[in-house]
C-alpha cells in the first residue's frame, strides 16, 4: 500500500525542488530546447548528457525524468532538507544496490501562468516492464489534450471526475473557486493528494465509482478524463479500463453528467465511440444524450481496430509479439469482429445544461491539424449557439454582420476560354480549429458586403437586384448558410 505523502514531506520536497530550480522552465533551461524535445520523443541520451553538469538540478532530472540510479550523496544534496530514509519510507525513492532510483514519477508540468509538480506512478519504460493493474498514469497526451480543450472561464464549483494524478484539477485551480475530485482508485487518490499538497492546491477528494460519491451535488463545470478505452468488458488497468463493454463508459458519463450540472453549467470530457458497420457515429453518440443539454461532439481521430489494439498494448508495456500480447490482442480483435466494429472514434464532448425547448446537438469531424487550444473555442461555440437560438430568422435578417479578420477566402481556378474560372471557393478561418466552408459565387458576394453597416436583409435585397434573383428565395437560401458560419465563428454580429 502506498503511504500518504504527508504535508511535512511534500513541503520539504517543494522546498528542495524550488532551491534546485526543478520546475518546467528550469528543466528546459538546463537541457536546452533540442535535448528537451528529444526527451519528449522518448530519446533520453541527449538529456542525460546535458544534465551531467547541471548540479542538483541535473541530479533531479536524471532521477525523476530519466529513471537513472544515482549516488545517495548526490540525491541527499539535491533533496536538501528532506531525510533520505523518510523519502524511502514514503516510496518517493527506492534502493537499487548501493544507489537510489525514483520510486514515483514526480515531474514539473506547467502552463502559460506557471509550473506545478505532478506525482504519478513510474511508467513502463521507467519500471523496465509492464505496469500493474492499479497503475496511476502521469501527464500524458490524453490529459494534455483535455486540458487544452477545456474552457477556462471563472466558475464557482468544479468537479474533476476520475482525477487520476490530479492534472485537470491543477488546471482548474486557475479559474475555479472550489474544486472536488473523485476517483475509484485509492492509489490514485493518494497520489492526487500528494500532487495537491506539493502544489498547495486545496481540493476536496472523494472516492467512489462514477458519480456515486456526489449525490445531490451540482457543479458549474465538470471535467472528466474517463477510462474510455473500448473493447471487451474487462479491467486490465484501472486507469484506462472501465469494466463496461464497448463504448459504454463514455456513454455513461455523457448520459449522467448533465444531472450534476447547475443550470447553464458546462461539462467537458474525452470520449471514445464505436464505428459499427451500417451505423452513423453521430447517431450513436447523440443517442446517449438526455434531453436537457446542448452538446458538441468533436471527432479528432478514427483508429483502425488492429492499430488501436496494438497502441494500447504498447502503452501498458505489453509486447504485441509476446504470448501475453498475442492472447490479449486476439481476444480484443475477436470482440471487435463479433460486434461489427470497423473503427474507434476519439474526441471531445462539450455539454451545457439548458432549459431550452430545442437544445442544440452538433457532431463534427475535426481531424485536420490545428495549433490553437480548443478550450476557448468550446466556450465561444456555446455562446454562439445560444445567440442563434435567441434570434429567429427575422431577427437574423435585421442583424448587421462582419467577417472577422482571421477569415480569408481562398479560390482555386482552372483555365477557361476567357482566362481563369473559379472551380472552388473556400472560406477558411485561420485561427481556432481552422474551420473551412465551400461557398458558391453568390454566397461569396454576400459575405463581401458584411462590413457591419447594412443589415442582412438589405444585403440580400441588393444582391438579388444585382443578380436578377428573387429576394425572398435568396434570403431563404442564405439564412442556413449564415447560421452555420456564425456557429463556426466565421461571421459575427457587428
Amino acid at each position: 500500500m502506498l503511504p500518504d505523502l504527508s504535508t511535512e514531506l511534500t513541503a520539504r520536497l517543494r522546498g528542495a525542488f524550488r532551491n534546485a530550480g526543478y520546475d518546467a522552465d528550469g528543466v528546459v533551461g538546463a537541457l536546452g530546447p533540442q535535448a528537451h524535445a528529444a526527451l519528449g520523443r522518448g530519446e533520453p541520451e541527449a538529456a542525460r548528457r546535458a544534465a551531467r553538469d547541471a548540479g542538483p538540478l541535473g541530479t533531479l532530472i536524471r532521477l525523476f525524468l530519466l529513471g537513472d540510479a544515482e549516488d545517495p550523496a548526490d540525491v541527499a544534496g539535491a533533496l536538501a532538507g528532506l531525510d533520505v530514509e523518510q523519502a524511502l519510507e514514503a516510496q518517493v525513492l527506492r534502493p537499487c544496490g548501493d544507489r537510489l532510483r525514483a520510486g514515483l514519477d514526480i515531474r514539473p508540468y506547467g502552463d502559460e501562468d506557471g509550473s506545478w509538480w505532478v506525482v504519478a506512478d513510474l511508467d513502463a519504460d521507467q519500471r523496465g516492464g509492464p505496469v500493474p493493474a492499479d497503475h496511476v498514469l502521469g501527464v500524458g497526451h490524453a490529459s494534455i489534450s483535455l486540458a487544452r480543450a477545456t474552457s477556462r472561464r471563472p466558475v464557482g464549483a468544479l468537479l474533476d471526475l476520475g482525477t487520476g494524478c490530479g492534472v485537470q484539477a491543477l488546471h482548474a485551480s486557475r479559474h475555479a473557486e472550489r474544486i472536488t475530485a473523485t476517483d475509484v482508485s485509492e492509489r490514485a487518490l493518494r497520489l492526487a493528494r500528494a500532487t495537491f499538497r506539493l502544489n498547495e492546491v486545496d481540493v476536496e477528494l472523494r472516492r467512489g465509482e462514477w458519480f456515486a460519491p456526489l449525490r445531490n451535488r451540482r457543479f458549474d463545470q465538470v471535467v472528466c478524463n474517463p477510462p474510455f478505452v473500448v473493447g471487451p468488458p474487462r479491467v486490465d488497468y484501472v486507469y484506462r479500463d472501465s469494466g463496461l463493454a464497448g463504448d459504454d463508459a463514455s456513454a455513461l458519463v455523457v448520459r449522467q453528467l448533465p444531472a450534476f450540472l447547475a443550470e447553464g453549467g458546462v461539462g467537458q470530457l474525452l470520449a471514445s465511440w464505436l464505428h459499427r458497420r451500417g451505423e452513423d457515429w453521430a447517431d450513436r453518440v447523440s443517442g446517449w444524450l438526455p434531453g436537457n443539454v446542448d452538446a458538441w461532439f468533436v471527432q479528432r481521430d478514427v483508429a483502425d481496430p488492429a492499430l488501436y489494439v496494438g497502441t494500447w498494448l504498447r502503452d501498458a508495456g505489453v509486447d504485441p509479439r509476446s504470448d501475453e500480447g498475442r492472447a490479449k490482442a486476439g481476444a480484443w480483435l475477436d470482440w471487435f469482429a463479433e460486434n461489427d466494429v470497423e473503427g474507434v472514434g476519439f474526441g471531445f464532448v462539450t455539454l451545457r445544461r439548458t432549459d431550452a425547448a430545442h437544445p442544440d446537438v452538433v457532431c463534427e469531424d475535426l481531424r485536420h491539424a490545428y495549433d490553437d487550444p480548443l478550450g476557448p473555442e468550446s466556450a465561444a461555440w456555446l455562446d454562439r449557439v445560444r445567440w442563434l437560438r435567441e434570434h429567429d430568422d427575422d431577427e437574423l435578417l435585421a442583424t448587421r454582420f462582419t467577417v472577422p479578420g482571421s477569415v480569408v477566402l481562398e479560390e482555386v481556378s482552372a483555365p477557361a476560354d476567357e482566362g481563369w474560372a473559379a472551380v472552388v471557393r473556400r472560406l477558411h478561418r485561420t485561427d481556432g480549429p481552422g474551420w473551412q466552408h465551400e461557398l458558391d459565387e453568390t454566397a461569396a458576394r454576400l459575405l463581401a458586403g458584411m462590413r457591419g453597416v447594412l443589415p442582412l436583409r438589405d444585403l440580400v435585397a441588393l444582391l438579388a437586384y444585382a443578380e436578377g434573383l428573387d429576394a425572398d428565395a435568396l434570403a431563404g437560401a442564405a439564412l442556413p448558410v449564415v447560421r452555420e458560419l456564425v456557429r463556426h465563428g466565421m461571421v459575427a454580429p457587428a
